[in-house]
């Protein structure tokens, strides 16, 4: 995923679901260091609900495109 990909993605978490900056780090972290989906990994580290882990599937589908799932 590019930068500038990362950076809306991390804008969309902050602003439309109300992550915490410290969050949002944290699971970036994890995502770096597992290379599993983002999404899981906000799920499964207990950042999301199971409803906001589907707009994050919806959002990065529409505005990040399908090149997210091989990053």
């Amino acid at each position: 995923m590019s930068s500038e990909a990362i950076a809306r993605v991390k804008d969309f978490l902050q602003t439309e679901l109300l992550l915490s900056p410290a969050a949002i780090d944290i699971a970036f972290n994890r995502w770096e260091r597992e290379q599993g989906p983002l999404p899981m990994i906000l799920w499964r580290y207990g950042l999301v609900t199971i409803e906001q882990l589907a707009l994050v599937f919806d959002w990065l589908d529409q505005q990040v495109g399908k090149d997210w799932r091989n990053a």
